[in-house]
């Protein structure tokens, strides 16, 4: 048992997803198994086909985020209820990678926190990625993109977020190509139309194709009007909610002309 506690421990100081699955009502009532996102499990439930079963179900409510009680037969069978299974998923807060120290940064740092993301700002230039400019953040990061995909890359999924808000092409192309080459939900790079369109010359130029193009919201945010860096943080973070939730909104990719028009005339 202290080797499961153990596993738990680990995988949760380390932010890691992991599952606890235990049972609450029925035969051998008490057993636990510790279930990671690739189903490695440690532990058992009293029966081999039982455990197969929990894991997988224990999987699936990681993934969604959820924590709940499952009925099985004794060896795992479906729809019985000689075993009741408590899953609790152990899931980190979802991460926003922005990159570029830029004055929108604090702006979408904030938003982002409100919404519960683990924020890591990041950007080479080390007199701009400091913890006095963005305190709001949970990690400043000075290095490339590469060197934050290295780290974060693997730990990114369909909740998590990277935004992109610097135009260096040294930044931002590396940021954007291997941002499409990871599992996260969302992806928003900052620029003009036309800043864009020279971006997309760059990106074929390193091989991203079509597909990877598709993913990216660029220019970033949904079409309000947003002008100030918190109005375009709130455009930002709706957009990562429509994105997630598969709503229907204004991104400002799938309209033409000026980002920011002049306010209408009454």
């Amino acid at each position: 048992m202290s080797e499961l506690y153990g596993r738990l421990r680990e995988a949760i100081v380390d932010e890691r997803p992991v599952a606890l699955a235990t049972v609450i009502e029925g035969h051998n009532a008490g057993a636990k198994l510790v279930v990671e996102p690739d189903g490695d499990i440690i532990g058992t439930l009293g029966h081999p086909e039982l455990d197969r079963i929990v894991s997988r179900d224990a999987v699936g409510e990681l993934a969604a985020g959820r924590t709940g009680v499952r009925h099985y037969g004794a060896e795992g069978q479906a729809r019985e209820t000689d075993v009741s299974v408590f899953i609790e998923s152990f899931s980190p807060p979802p991460i926003m990678l922005v990159f570029g120290a830029v004055d929108f940064t604090a702006a979408l740092a904030r938003a982002g926190k409100l919404l519960g993301f683990n924020v890591i700002v990041a950007d080479a230039r080390s007199v701009f990625a400091t913890v006095k400019r963005f305190p709001m953040a949970d990690r400043v990061v000075v290095a490339w993109p590469d060197e934050v995909f290295d780290t974060y890359g693997d730990r990114l999924g369909p909740h998590d977020a990277v935004c992109i808000l610097t135009h260096d092409p040294k930044f931002d192309v590396p940021a954007v190509q291997r941002a499409v080459a990871t599992d996260v939900g969302y992806i928003g790079v900052m620029g003009s139309r036309r800043t864009h369109a020279t971006r997309l010359e760059r990106l074929h130029e390193v091989g991203v194709d079509q597909k990877g193009i598709d993913r990216l919201m660029a220019p970033i945010g949904l079409d309000i009007g947003s002008r100030t860096p918190e109005e375009t943080a709130v455009s930002v973070c709706a957009e990562i909610i429509a994105n997630r939730t598969g709503h229907s909104a204004p991104s400002l990719r799938d309209s033409e002309g000026p980002i920011h028009r002049p306010p209408a005339e009454e």
